[in-house]
């Protein structure tokens, strides 16, 4: 590996910073600037160039494709939280909060079109791949939060239909950003899918992790207000474990929060956060989240380059299951 993670960051955060998000009207764009150059972790761009790094491929061939991955990901969360109505994203008002719904959305479409530009400045010889790579992503993405949404007015959904929607919505991003990376670094194929299986099992601890955080996290770290999905109904894997491990009395009071009966938030979110607690939901995530951790790694380990190569994503990968926020 030539860089570290730092150096990685670094890359990337410079050049996020000197993106022009500028023009006229500036409602159309300042949004688009505050949501991009409001911090973040950068997870999906440090993947790409650590795959592209730990395959001998030159990173500055991977940094555009990077940052365009990184646009993708910033306009989902701006729609995804029209969608989910949260206030508060990274510790700050979110966009149709600090602006209107009509003003995020219209934004968010101009950063999927400097998200594009981005793509399209990969080096030619990978240009075509990496574009069939990033269509299929967007696709996916798209399918997984339109189940995200059909699942908040269904009454049962079942584990392995979470499993999917998680896959979609999710894993499959942080999967293909190292996918895209490690094709611009010109790896062997079977690397390339042992890769992308990899990322697809990572990412779905992770977000078995975000829904943990956002039930059990400290607010003050975490960056927005947990008890989000709980008032919004979603149909987490807590949610689901929670409907299948109840008793009779357990039962009836998630039904009551969850139909909305309960019309308080704070009343609701406790309600439930409480009904977790006794059914032990908190260890039988973490212990979900590890499974797939260490599933995730059985793929790593098949990756036929030195163990050195591997050490900055594993050591990357460890930290973000570790997370507080």
């Amino acid at each position: 590996m030539a860089y570290t993670v730092e150096e990685l960051l670094k890359k990337i955060n410079d050049e996020i910073d000197n993106l022009d998000i500028t023009g006229e009207p500036k409602e159309l764009y300042l949004p688009a600037e505050y949501c991009l150059k409001n911090g973040g972790k950068r997870v999906r761009p440090i993947l790409t160039l650590i795959a592209c790094d730990m395959f001998g491929g030159n990173v500055e061939d991977a940094l555009s494709p990077a940052v365009g991955l990184e646009v993708f990901h910033n306009f989902t969360l701006m729609h995804d939280d029209i969608i989910d109505r949260s206030p508060i994203r990274r510790g700050k008002p979110t966009v149709y909060k600090k602006w209107n719904i009509n003003t995020a959305i219209l934004s968010g479409d101009v950063m999927f079109a400097l998200a594009y530009h981005y793509m399209l400045r990969t080096p030619g010889k990978n240009l075509k791949r990496v574009l069939d790579v990033f269509n299929e992503t967007v696709i996916q993405v798209c399918e997984g939060q339109q189940y995200d949404i059909n699942f908040e007015t269904l009454n049962n959904v079942l584990e392995v239909e979470y499993l999917n929607m998680i896959r979609l919505k999710t894993a499959v991003l942080p999967a293909n950003c190292l996918k895209i990376g490690s094709i611009i670094a010109g790896a062997p194929e079977n690397e390339v899918r042992n890769l992308y299986l990899f990322g697809e099992l990572f990412g779905l601890a992770f977000q078995l992790k975000d829904d943990w955080l956002d039930v059990f996290g400290d607010e003050e770290i975490f960056g927005k207000k947990t008890g989000g999905d709980i008032i919004a109904n979603k149909k987490t894997w807590l949610y689901i474990k929670a409907f299948e491990k109840a008793n009779k009395q357990q039962l009836k009071e998630l039904k009551d929060a969850f139909s909305n009966r309960i019309q308080h938030p704070e009343e609701k979110i406790n309600t439930v956060k409480k009904i977790y607690m006794q059914l032990e939901l908190n260890d039988l995530a973490i212990n979900q989240m590890e499974k797939y951790h260490q599933r995730a790694f059985d793929y790593l380990d098949k990756i036929k380059i030195p163990e050195e190569f591997k050490s900055t994503l594993s050591d990357f990968i460890n930290l973000l299951i570790e997370r507080k926020s």
